[in-house]
């Protein structure tokens, strides 16, 4: 993932256009591609409770803080960092790939309305591919690793059983890599990379990698597909 000072460095339309280039060949080799997958044979019990946490990783926090903004049910949606420690969670420091963070999403959302279980499968369907290891299309380094960070013991279970099913009913051609890690903080990135698919929906990178996966979400679960989106800056 380029930062956005890179975009304006390159600000002339031939050398975007030469970046979308670029960006579209090294993804074409390894597409996210949505599929329909089976719902969570274990979710989470009903729920009285009107707000929930869940944290997720798979690839560019852009895409996956841009498709959740379109969920019905979703209260807020953060891009920011999970797996490592505070003093290491700084984009340029994340980048490395040696700080043990990836770039996560904290979906915050009211479990009344969508499920935690409903949210994994839509992680597992159009958010990412969870059988890229520590990869997802054009970026790599496990700071692009697909990870699930559970709040609460019950999402740990749902999420560990969601990934045996998958993988028994053979719902990809390979098996998923999605780590589960308990235990771990979310921090938030920088206001910069907050909201970022909807602040720049002609970026380069937004347009080959992410608008497809709100459109995927829009057509692979029309019930759940918000039009418009909940954003961080509207807060």
């Amino acid at each position: 993932m380029l930062k956005p000072g890179i975009a304006a460095a390159a600000a002339g339309a031939v050398g975007l256009a030469l970046f979308a280039a670029a960006t579209l060949s090294r993804t074409a080799a390894s597409e996210e591609k949505p599929r329909v997958i089976p719902a969570p044979a274990a979710d989470s019990a009903p729920a009285t409770a009107r707000k929930e946490v869940a944290v997720l990783a798979g690839g560019c926090f852009w895409g996956v803080q841009g498709v959740y903004q379109h969920v019905k049910g979703v209260t807020n949606a953060v891009s920011g960092y999970a797996g490592g420690e505070k003093d290491t969670a700084q984009y340029e420091r994340v980048g490395s790939g040696r700080t043990g963070h990836a770039e996560s999403v904290e979906v915050t959302f009211d479990p009344r309305v969508v499920s935690y279980g409903r949210l994994l499968q839509i992680f597992f369907s159009v958010a990412h591919d969870p059988t890229q290891l520590n990869r997802q299309g054009p970026d790599s380094g496990t700071q692009y690793r697909s990870a699930i960070f559970p709040t609460t013991p019950e999402q740990a279970r749902v999420a560990q059983a969601y990934i045996a099913q998958l993988d028994q009913a053979h719902a990809f051609e390979s098996p998923i890599v999605t780590k589960i890690e308990p235990g771990r903080t979310f921090y938030p990135a920088e206001d910069y990379h907050q909201d970022f698919l909807v602040q720049n929906p002609t970026y380069p990178y937004i347009v080959i990698n992410d608008l497809p996966k709100v459109e995927s979400l829009k057509r692979l679960f029309p019930d759940a597909f918000r039009g418009t989106p909940v954003l961080v800056r509207a807060r």
